[in-house]
């Protein structure tokens, strides 16, 4: 039997095991991909938060919204475990909340929205950046990381298990900080990413594959505003909450661009934004995380 890709492990890992049923909550089960930092990768529970939640709605309603708060970190040794709670089921939109545990901790407390598309009201959205390179043109985060993924287990995922194709416009920060946009005090970035493969898939799974994806970027316009890298020696951060919104059909098969941004920073926090588009420039998704990100006092 041929070996799954990674991009086919995130599909196997976003498809969970129905457990029971008790009331208005439905439980699930999932396990958990691989990740260098020994616990389990905040968009893998974002994501699956998604598909339990899907799994208790009309399949005709699409996922137009999640909030989500991290409580505490997964551990990847266990099966995670999902209790989806139906709060409400009105003419246009469905709620569900979320509550992602292990046995002796919780994970992540998420509110997820889904709506039947085409409702009637207000329609505008800010234009793609113009002057754009293609991505086919740029290098990869794999070819970028291959000659170092035996000395490190970052540069390692990025080589060989990340699900995505991931091509910086802005340079890169993956092997150390951008000093100009720290001189600049900007954190701006623009980033082409797409699955790396291709299958097809359910429009929900599509919107749960862009969360999975998205926390691999979100971070980053708060390390590049502050002069900072993943490389960064004795560096610590991990995501705190996280709020997506999706308003158009994703294809994560096909180039999206990430339009990053970040506006503050204190006591430890970071608040990054995004907006992505298609390769045609459409704005089919934004999104807000905080981060807690902190560095070693001999490194400031």
């Amino acid at each position: 039997m041929a070996e799954k890709t990674p991009l086919e492990d995130a599909v196997r890992v976003l498809t969970l095991e129905k457990t029971g049923s008790q009331g208005p909550v439905t439980d699930f089960q999932g396990e958990s991909l691989p990740f260098p930092t020994g616990r389990i990768y905040g968009g893998q529970i974002m994501s699956q938060a998604i598909m339990a939640a899907a799994q208790t709605t009309d399949e005709h309603r699409e996922p137009n919204s999640i909030h989500g708060y991290y409580i505490r970190t997964g551990l990847l040794d266990q099966n995670v475990n999902f209790a989806v709670s139906n709060l409400r089921d009105g003419r246009s939109y469905s709620t569900r909340m979320v509550e992602v545990s292990q046995p002796d901790r919780s994970i992540l407390q998420a509110l997820v929205s889904f709506q039947e598309a085409g409702q009637a009201g207000v329609v505008y959205a800010d234009p793609i950046p113009q002057d754009l390179p293609n991505p086919q043109d740029l290098q990869s985060a794999q070819d970028l990381m291959s000659p170092y993924a035996d000395k490190s287990a970052f540069a390692n995922y990025y080589a060989n298990q990340s699900p995505f194709d991931i091509r910086h416009i802005t340079p890169t920060i993956m092997l150390g900080p951008d000093k100009e946009a720290q001189e600049h005090d900007s954190g701006h970035q623009l980033v082409w990413l797409r699955a790396n493969g291709q299958m097809e898939l359910s429009q929900t799974l599509q919107r749960s594959l862009l969360a999975l994806a998205c926390d691999q970027l979100m971070m980053e316009p708060a390390l590049r505003r502050s002069g900072l890298s993943i490389a960064t020696p004795g560096i610590s951060y991990a995501s705190i909450d996280h709020s997506m919104w999706w308003y158009q059909d994703v294809d994560v098969c096909s180039w999206l661009l990430f339009v990053q941004d970040t506006t503050v920073a204190a006591h430890g926090r970071a608040l990054c934004s995004a907006r992505v588009y298609s390769q045609d420039g459409v704005l089919v998704s934004a999104m807000s995380q905080e981060a807690m990100i902190r560095i070693p006092e001999n490194q400031k």
